[in-house]
């Protein structure tokens, strides 16, 4: 499906930018893609590291709506990862979140639309399921674009959506911070030991926007089935493959944070389909306002959501095995010892 095809990714100098990048190159031989992003650093880093001439590194934001319409020119895949993503940030700067999250957004679909692209995959997370932080408000309200979008459409652009929890060793995630500090001989400093998270090496959240891909329908929101661990276990897991003795400091519950995090709510069990690793949160493209407004669509709901606290749970040593399947923490262990 993307062989001989220009690839568009939005926000690509991160963290999956670079890692699907790299899979695009050496599985599926992509005319071009393109690296759409406003951080020239990260640009010229990742040109150098990647050395190909069948990427195009452009840089401009998906705020501004010209630039995005112009970029968008040809182009046949849109995967859709620009966003602010720091909850801290969020909560201190909304209305950025806005203007990047959704209007951004906006921005990018209405391009995609009138260009003719093929496919777009917008990337979402566990934050916009019942969301009390502004980063996961943005993004449920991302979700909600483009499934207006998909419904609204007049074009053969099938858009569609992703929805993932942490990503391991991700730009920005806790795992990095723990290694960081693990160095340094510093105390690990966790929010709440009892916390638990979704784990998901970075290499899964690609096979989730490929699946996607090839299987998303307009309107729908894919979601990859991930194990959970708790904070003070993924802590004490990240010491235990060091060999190191740093103490574990609890701060605190931060502003926007929750206990566990959710992926699927009961709303949404009742409208999905269940594979092996996946769920499909099927779209709504044919809803018109009589369906929504008077009619149901079933009397029962699931006892709980899909969430960090009843998913599958590791423990201490299935953390270790887990973090030993990263690469990055297999470099970080070779240059510690």
């Amino acid at each position: 499906m993307l062989k001989n095809r220009t690839i568009l990714i939005t926000g690509g100098t991160g963290s999956f930018g670079n890692i699907f990048a790299r899979f695009l190159l050496e599985n599926s031989d992509p005319t071009e893609i393109i690296i759409f992003s406003r951080d020239e650093k990260k640009q010229h880093d990742m040109r150098l590291a990647f050395d190909e001439p069948r990427m195009n590194f452009v840089i401009g934001d998906v705020r501004d709506r010209e630039a995005v319409y112009k970029i968008m020119r040809e182009v046949d895949m849109v995967f859709h990862a620009a966003a602010l993503k720091q909850v801290p940030s969020c909560e201190f700067h909304p209305m950025e979140a806005v203007r990047t999250n959704v209007i951004g957004t906006q921005n990018v679909l209405d391009a995609a639309e009138e260009r003719g692209v093929r496919r777009v995959v917008v990337l979402s997370t566990d934050k916009a399921v019942y969301p009390i932080n502004a980063m996961g408000i943005s993004k449920a309200m991302m979700e909600k674009l483009m499934m207006a979008k998909a419904r609204s459409t007049k074009s053969d652009t099938v858009f569609c959506g992703v929805r993932y929890g942490n990503v391991m060793y991700s730009r920005g995630s806790v795992i990095p911070l723990f290694v960081k500090q693990i160095k340094s001989g510093d105390p690990l400093t966790i929010t709440h030991a009892g916390m638990t998270r979704f784990l998901l090496p970075l290499p899964e959240a690609v096979e989730l926007v490929l699946f996607a891909l090839e299987n998303g329908k307009s309107g729908e929101i894919l979601v990859r089935k991930s194990p959970a661990a708790s904070v003070g276990d993924l802590a004490q897991a990240c010491l235990n493959i060091f060999g190191a003795k740093n103490k574990i400091r609890n701060v605190g519950i931060r502003e926007g944070e929750k206990l566990h995090e959710t992926l699927l709510t009961r709303e949404e069990l009742m409208n999905s389909e269940e594979f092996d690793h996946y769920f499909r949160v099927r779209g709504e493209k044919d809803i018109d306002y009589d369906d929504f407004y008077t009619k149901g669509h079933g009397d029962r709901f699931p006892e709980d959501g899909y969430t960090s606290a009843n998913t599958e749970h590791l423990d201490v040593k299935g953390v270790e095995k887990l973090l030993l399947s990263l690469e990055e923490i297999k470099a970080e262990i070779n240059s510690h010892s």
